[in-house]
């Protein structure tokens, strides 16, 4: 893993054009040459990223500035220019390092991955088993589906055979909702699998979670544990 502490700026062009102004800001480049671009505020959330498959490499700082305008060329020379290309599609994301604080290496290790509480767990492995709760006619693809990010709890396709992304947690809250909407705008940056529908199914989902999944485009699903072992009667519920 590297981190770089820099002044930077970005422009990401492709699939959608965005660009980040000059600030202060985290780079972390993973060994897959995924770049995340993060701030001080704004969650675990990056502001802009470019994940794997991708290639990174610098271009000379010169020639880059003579292609900045007038306000960035007189603050200097740039320390280092890094271009992240999608090895699939024309996406690009450039950033430019004005000043660089800290450049760092790490070698982290093999990871054991996420051990989720066992409730939590079952809820997932019993949602696989009986995925129609999710929408009559949906079928699995696969638990714990990869992407750059970590993995999606599960992956399905409903009955118009579009891909839905569920996040299963004991208790849902603001958190959960963010981390199903990083997983879906990852996911509908694959023309193979957008559109890509999001459910947030929960125990219990707080009522500001459920309100920010319902602007977010997400449904939310109430899983009774005790009714998908097969001991209570009915009560799931979609709102």
């Amino acid at each position: 893993m590297r981190v770089i502490v820099a002044d930077c700026s970005a422009e990401y062009s492709g699939r959608l054009n965005a660009s980040l102004p000059l600030a202060k800001r985290v780079l972390l480049i993973k060994a897959d040459s995924s770049l995340l671009i993060f701030s001080e505020l704004g969650s675990y959330k990056p502001l802009n990223w470019m994940t794997a498959p991708c290639t990174i490499r610098e271009i000379d700082p010169a020639a880059k500035s003579a292609q900045h305008s007038p306000e960035s060329v007189a603050a200097g020379e740039p320390e280092k220019v890094l271009r992240v290309s999608a090895d699939k599609g024309s996406d690009i994301l450039e950033v430019t390092l004005q000043h660089i604080y800290s450049d760092q290496t790490y070698d982290l290790g093999e990871d054991p991955g996420l051990i989720k509480d066992g409730v939590e767990d079952h809820l997932q492995r019993y949602l696989a088993e009986q995925i129609e709760r999710i929408g009559k006619g949906a079928k699995l693809v696969r638990r714990e589906y990869p992407t750059a990010i970590g993995p999606v709890d599960i992956m399905a396709v409903n009955a118009e055979g579009e891909h839905v992304a569920v996040e299963i947690k004991r208790h849902g809250g603001i958190d959960g909702v963010e981390q199903l909407t990083r997983y879906c705008e990852l996911l509908n940056r694959d023309p193979l699998l957008a559109p890509v529908h999001g459910i947030f199914a929960a125990q219990t989902i707080t009522p500001q979670a459920q309100v920010l999944a319902k602007d977010r485009g997400f449904t939310c699903l109430i899983l009774d544990y005790d009714d998908m072992k097969g001991t209570e009667d009915d009560s799931l519920r979609l709102f």
